[in-house]
């Protein structure tokens, strides 16, 4: 599905991803794991186009991301749901409207809003949060707010990255049992993360990053 082929990003003061080749395919639950600094936010941003290789080339199945025109640009990160560790929920609308948002974007129909948003909301177990803003829900909530929003256009790959910095081992446990119920269903994820207990709690395949290089690569890693 994704394919780093000798990628490297290079910026004045620093090296960032060095000659990086990984696969990915198609339903995989993958962690990135490092440090601050590693490679790890360089690397996701790579898949959306959203930084540009020094060298090295980047694949969304046989789709080169950096040759791809504007308007197919947004196709392709149409089917892509990121998810951040700061939410970038917005702030003036409620939980149903935040994920009824993100679907009027890409031009579903009031009736699809209707049947999809409270669908969506139940899965990440905020149905009686329809109404809420995001200032009157904790922190897991927000997260699970914008996991919801980041899955309601069935997107084939999810990116959460460091989607638990902020989090409390509670709500983190929470964070991760719904990614992985995502990934259950069929969504390849790729979560990025220095929380070692999150990777040991998922014990699915861990790429391990230092200073731009990828160091391991295990397929049940802890």
């Amino acid at each position: 599905m994704i394919y780093f082929n000798n990628v490297s990003k290079i910026y004045k003061d620093a090296v960032a991803l060095d000659d990086v080749t990984v696969t990915i395919t198609a339903g995989e639950f993958v962690s990135i794991v490092g440090h601050s600094g590693a490679g790890k936010t360089t690397l996701t941003k790579m898949i959306l186009a959203e930084d540009k290789p020094s060298l090295g080339t980047v694949f969304f199945e046989s789709i080169d991301v950096h040759k791809l025109k504007n308007k197919d640009l947004t196709k392709l990160r149409r089917r892509i749901g990121v998810v951040f560790q700061d939410f970038k929920l917005l702030p003036n609308k409620t939980a149903y409207e935040n994920i009824a948002f993100a679907m009027e974007a890409v031009g579903k129909t009031d009736e699809e809003i209707a049947s999809d948003v409270p669908h969506v909301l139940e899965l990440v177990d905020l149905g009686h949060r329809v109404s809420h803003f995001p200032n009157q829900l904790s922190g897991g909530e927000q997260q699970r707010l914008a996991i919801a929003r980041a899955i309601i256009n069935q997107p084939e790959l999810i990116i959460a990255d460091e989607p638990t910095g902020n989090l409390d081992p509670i709500n983190t446990h929470e964070i991760v049992q719904i990614l992985k119920k995502i990934n259950d269903l069929g969504t390849t994820v790729i979560l990025a993360t220095h929380n070692r207990g999150v990777i040991d709690a998922i014990g699915k395949r861990v790429i391990t990053m230092e200073n731009g290089k990828v160091i391991r690569d295990s397929k049940h890693g802890k």
